[in-house]
């Protein structure tokens, strides 16, 4: 995808921002819990090589990603650091896993079986570094109790070829006031655990995500997997208060590209969904669906010199339209994420707008806007 850079339309990526919300929450851990910083999905949106680069002067020992593309894309980035692909990765990649030193998910032992088989044919050298993922209730990936270990955990004791460096699970209610399933996960998870531990010594356990560690820290084992909260998102949305100050990372700004004065009683945008109530001044903003600004976004607004200017007509792909209080000048500038004047738009508010959550709203920025990094 071409990166919009004759276009007056960006993020921006506060650094310090970054950096402060990662150290604040490694100043919590004790000194034998490590922080990975996870980048995956281009770092919520934000930018993987460059996230990565500052977490690391923040004190993040490793990283997350969701796929080896990512993983592979930090290696070829220069990072020697460990790297934990959290998905399941294809049996036929076990060669290039092994010789860029990255850590697996493993979910079952008909894939560790498979990866043996190739192992041994292509007389690949050293051990593949696995942490054996728990599925202690969130239904997406890991054994489901101990009886599906007992095999398995059999066959990695009878191999040379794996290094179990890791155990873990995931949680899927620790960003709600509600704790009674946590619990019932963390039980189970403690019941799993206790049975692998009996037989393995990995180097790291962990089931904390930044939900999990901000509120359940006592279950961080020693590694937590820091994600949103890092680009200063409060993982609960605004339901529980977060120990410390998030501070938002990213902005989104563009400006205004056409102003007009519109006749009372004309129609604007596609499906003719708006019409002007009186002469109105509608401003264009070189923004659209194909940016990641999502079509529900009509009848939101954005900030024009700290003033709030409803989105008029129906998002298009490449650009929206906006109500203006008076005529302004080409290139004035609108903020569509961030602060203008004595007014924020957040991330977590076109989230509610949205009906979703602010993870998705940065991850759908599309790479066609280009980031700048302050």
């Amino acid at each position: 995808m071409a990166v919009g850079l004759h276009r007056n339309a960006k993020i921006v990526i506060n650094k310090d921002a970054l950096f402060k919300n990662i150290k604040a929450e490694k100043d919590r851990l004790d000194s034998k819990t490590s922080l990975f910083a996870v980048v995956k999905a281009n770092a919520y949106g934000h930018g993987a090589v460059e996230v990565a680069e500052i977490a690391k002067q923040a004190g993040a020992s490793g990283f997350c990603v969701a796929i080896l593309d990512e993983a592979l894309e930090l290696r070829e980035a220069g990072f020697k650091d460990p790297i934990l692909v959290l998905g399941i990765s294809r049996v036929e990649d076990i060669e290039l896993i092994m010789n860029n030193n990255i850590s697996i998910s493993v979910s079952s032992l008909a894939w560790i079986r498979e990866a043996t088989k190739i192992i041994q044919t292509h007389q690949l050298n050293g051990k593949l570094k696995i942490h054996i993922a728990l599925d202690t209730g969130m239904g997406r990936i890991g054994f489901q109790n101990v009886n599906e270990l007992g095999e398995f955990t059999e066959y990695l004791e009878n191999s040379n070829n794996f290094d179990v460096e890791g155990i873990f699970t995931h949680f899927s209610t620790a960003d709600s006031k509600d704790n009674s399933y946590f619990n019932k996960q963390l039980e189970k998870f403690k019941s799993m655990k206790s049975f692998l531990l009996d037989h393995f010594a990995p180097k790291y356990v962990h089931v904390s995500n930044s939900a999990t560690s901000l509120w359940h820290s006592e279950c961080n084992g020693n590694m937590i997997r820091f994600g949103v909260a890092m680009y200063g998102l409060n993982p609960s949305g605004n339901d529980i208060s977060v120990p410390y100050q998030l501070n938002p990372v990213l902005s989104l700004t563009s400006e205004i590209v056409h102003c007009k004065l519109v006749p009372k009683g004309n129609a604007i945008g596609y499906g003719a969904t708006y019409t002007t109530q009186k002469d109105e001044w509608i401003g264009t903003v070189p923004v659209g669906y194909a940016d990641g600004f999502n079509r529900k976004m009509q009848g939101f607004y954005v900030l024009v010199d700290g003033i709030k200017c409803p989105i008029v007509g129906r998002v298009c792909m490449d650009q929206f339209m906006i109500k203006l209080p008076y005529e302004v000048n080409m290139g004035t500038k609108v903020v569509i994420i961030g602060d203008s004047g004595h007014e924020t738009i957040t991330l977590f508010d076109i989230a509610q707008y949205c009906d979703t959550i602010h993870y998705e709203v940065s991850c759908n920025l599309s790479n066609r806007l280009p980031r700048f990094y302050v």
